[in-house]
């Protein structure tokens, strides 16, 4: 049986469910992209990326900066960098830790704006150092909260500005660019820029 189904007007969300259940129970799917093409593209953005890395919380006596190497290593080719921040769930105090007591600390999410501010506080000690920063106060970063879900948050400016962005609760991520954007990233972000210029955004119609 041959089944000719569309996509709708949009993207490939606006199939039918009808379409949809015939789909998935062919043996092949041809995808006709002669008078239309597809709007996802994702080879164009996945690319971009680079290695991605973890932002952890700190302590009084441990405050890692290592990570910053592979942010430095993905800005030097050019490719963005997504952090994953820190997750803190049933975790024990030390002294509940060491009695054996099975009480646990409420949970904790690390927000972007932690995340931004333990970023800006590592490129303080490089430059103390005497090292050239992987990223500045004006780098342009991206800040998502619950992306998928109904109430998702997204917003686009300089690594500052995330440091008092309000994206509500968690899940938090964080994506530092690697400095020159496509076309398409462009204009995407700009649907969710933070209403401030910086030097890095300057290039970004509407940041």
């Amino acid at each position: 049986m041959l089944y000719m189904i569309g996509l709708g007007l949009g993207d490939a969300k606006d199939i039918t469910v009808k379409g949809l259940e015939v789909l998935r129970r062919c043996s092949r799917v041809y995808l006709e992209a002669y008078t239309s093409v597809l709007t996802v593209g994702k080879e164009v953005l996945l690319y971009r990326f680079g290695e991605t890395v973890s932002v952890v919380f700190w302590t009084d006596t441990w405050r890692p900066e290592s990570f910053f190497d592979k942010v430095k290593k993905n800005r030097q080719n050019g490719m963005h960098t997504l952090c994953l921040l820190d997750i803190k769930v049933k975790e024990q105090s030390l002294e509940n830790l060491i009695k054996g007591r099975k009480i646990y600390e409420p949970p904790r999410y690390m927000s972007v704006n932690q995340a931004a501010q333990q970023l800006l506080e590592i490129v303080q000690n490089q430059r103390i150092r005497g090292e050239e920063p992987a990223v500045t106060e004006e780098t342009l970063c991206v800040g998502l909260a619950r992306v998928g879900a109904e109430d998702q948050k997204i917003a686009a400016g300089t690594l500052q500005q995330m440091c008092t962005v309000d994206l509500g609760g968690p899940l938090h991520s964080l994506i530092i660019t690697g400095g020159s954007l496509h076309p398409l990233e462009m204009e995407m972000l700009s649907l969710f820029s933070i209403p401030e210029k910086s030097s890095e955004s300057q290039s970004i119609d509407g940041l």
